[in-house]
């Protein structure tokens, strides 16, 4: 029934919500990790109602990919709500095991899968006592059965068990023996697989650890110096707040004195939140918020106000579905011309657009960084597959540059430039030079406005000023093309290009090694940042093509494109939209580019 994948397959776990599914898969996960097989999970999940389905894919690949596949090899079904579409997505030549009593006959039998029966539900009746645990527990059973099918040691089980509940030894010993009941039962009953092995692969997860986007984050602001924050809670963002919490209660607490060198507020709601982190921002402290899509709809008027008054802050983005409320726990990329032009009139935000954990890490403290430096709102538009899902990384760098605080005059400075003005471009870069407030020094004083003001922040509704202010904000626009982090360049020489942003990128490093398996080869610059770095054009115009990939359905840094290059490189571009609430995998982007070829080429023979 097709040749054995070894190292190269994916399992997928079909429950419900709120049956304890989640522990048991972070187990199994870990498992095949300490094997040494590199393995991204992808956790799809409802909006928090107990007893819709769930899916928990574990991806186990020998090369490393990191996204999403639309077949499975190893179905564990345990719901019967989506049995018959679950069995549709195994491929030809994988198994399912399944709860014994569901109907295998009928319209989900095929010929083509093995089908695994394991009476899960009796095995927990009779081997677990406590009725209150029995459907936790049935969870670790079917870890036992797919770690004796798939020949993983028990010592490699218990080892991720011990990992999972490290503070809650009994809890540890109880699920190993609920494991040890799945392993007797396979060892006993089943017959061995025949098309999907793993082998323990030395070095190939060596000094790498788990840690989801959020956490990352909440570390990265840490090391950046962030000392308040205020938010409040929505899906996917809330757990990032919560890490940068737990963060500061460790390691932001004097010792001695039991004093806190941080604050942080849950708001009432968004908008105050933001305006928190503003006020924050204002009086000279690193100040972040987190938040997603209907969070931002709330903020834009404050929002507005810091990027005309320039007062730095820093706002996570945790993209998911819309419009409005949309799918609460689906990922998209659907924020990017929201945030990137957030507030009424002529106003632009730097916006960050990390693509890895060690990214949301490093850009959790450039974004401080930035936001002084610019003295305005910084976007870092992550997404709940990013955020909330585990992925595989090397250690953190510890930072090694200090703090940059931006142009801010201290009292000194002032002695020697009395006649500073708030508002005034004295380098030609379009961001002028502030105080902080309790600067000891007669001239540090000004009005912060979201009126119209001269450079000296004087309340101005002559026309002249107003428009020499806008253009001074736009040549400020054009110096953050330069600080922002830029753009990643993979090139071969091809006359193909791929271009994206995000956590896409997982998807676009199998696409590409696809694509040169099927005879095209192709180059890839990857966007980290808006606004658009000078080498976003450049890689337009060495290329006959340029694929523009994301995950919304009008392609918006398509969009962003089209406003920027000229006629000749508009034309070179082709947009390539995912946006059905799962993360993008690499047939999304392989089967579309492939079809494009082929449509080009009939139409270059037809007009030959």
């Amino acid at each position: 029934m097709g040749n054995k994948a070894v190292n190269d397959f994916t399992i997928r776990v079909a429950t419900v919500n709120g049956s304890g599914s989640q522990s048991s898969n972070l187990v199994l996960t870990n498992a095949i990790f300490r094997l040494g097989v590199p393995v991204a999970p992808k956790n799809v999940f409802p909006s928090n109602i107990e007893g819709l389905p769930t899916w928990y894919d574990i991806r186990a690949t020998a090369r490393g990919y990191r996204c999403r596949t639309r077949t499975i090899d190893l179905l564990v079904a345990l719901n019967t709500a989506t049995w018959t579409q679950d069995v549709a997505s195994v491929r030809s030549g994988g198994a399912i095991v399944h709860e014994s009593t569901y109907p295998v006959a009928g319209l989900t039998q095929r010929d083509d899968i093995t089908y695994y029966a394991v009476p899960f539900t009796e095995l927990a009746k009779t081997h677990v006592k406590d009725g209150a645990m029995r459907k936790y527990l049935t969870n670790m059973i079917y870890v036992g059965v797919l770690a004796e099918l798939l020949r993983i040691p028990e010592s490699t089980i218990e080892a991720a068990l011990g990992a999972q509940f490290k503070s809650k030894p009994k809890a540890a010993a109880a699920n190993l023996e609920a494991v040890r009941v799945g392993s007797a039962y396979a060892r006993e009953h089943l017959p061995p697989l025949e098309n999907i092995a793993i082998e323990p692969m030395a070095g190939a997860t060596d000094g790498l650890f788990f840690i989801d986007g959020n956490r990352a984050a909440a570390l990265g602001c840490l090391m950046g110096g962030c000392t308040v924050s205020a938010w409040y809670p929505i899906t996917p963002a809330s757990s990032l707040c919560e890490s940068f919490i737990a963060l500061c209660e460790k390691y932001r607490v004097d010792p001695e004195t039991g004093e806190r060198k941080y604050a942080i507020v849950q708001a009432e709601d968004e908008l105050a939140a933001v305006g928190m982190i503003i006020g924050a921002g204002w009086a000279g402290a690193r100040a972040m918020t987190a938040t997603s899509g209907p969070g931002i709809s709330l903020m834009a008027e404050y929002v507005g106000y810091a990027s005309f008054a320039e007062i730095p802050a820093v706002i996570f983005d945790v993209q998911r579905v819309g419009p409005s409320t949309g799918l609460p726990t689906r990922t998209m990329q659907g924020d990017l011309s929201f945030t990137y032009s957030l507030g009424h009139g002529d106003t632009k935000h730097p916006v960050l657009l990390p693509g890895t954990v060690d990214e949301l890490y490093e850009d959790g403290m450039a974004a401080l960084d930035l936001a002084e430096r610019m003295q305005c709102p910084v976007f870092v538009l992550s997404d709940l597959d990013l955020g909330m899902n585990s992925w595989l990384t090397k250690p953190f760098a510890y930072p090694e540059k200090p703090f940059d605080r931006g142009k801010i005059l201290r009292a000194e400075d002032l002695s020697a430039h009395p006649d500073w003005g708030r508002y005034r471009d004295v380098d030609g870069d379009g961001i002028p030079y502030r105080t902080l407030p309790g600067t000891d020094h007669p001239a540090a004083g000004y009005f912060t406005r979201g009126t119209g003001h001269d450079e000296e922040a004087k309340y101005s509704e002559n026309p002249e000023v107003w428009q020499r202010n806008l253009d001074r904000l736009a040549r400020k626009h054009e110096t953050a093309r330069t600080l922002v982090p830029q753009p990643l360049l993979e090139e071969t020489g091809s006359a193909i290009g791929i271009l994206a942003y995000g956590s896409t990128h997982h998807a676009v490093v199998e696409a590409r090694d696809l694509l040169r398996e099927a005879g095209l080869e192709t180059d890839y610059l990857r966007v980290r940042a808006l606004p658009l770095a000078a080498e976003v054009a450049a890689f337009v115009d060495r290329h006959e093509t340029v694929y523009v990939v994301e995950q919304n359905r009008d392609g918006q840094l398509f969009g962003i494109l089209r406003n920027e290059l000229l006629p000749e490189q508009i034309a070179r571009l082709r947009s390539l939209r995912h946006y059905n609430g799962v993360p993008i995998d690499a047939s999304a982007i392989v089967d579309p580019v492939l079809e494009s070829r082929r449509e080009l080429a009939h139409a270059g023979g037809a007009r030959s």
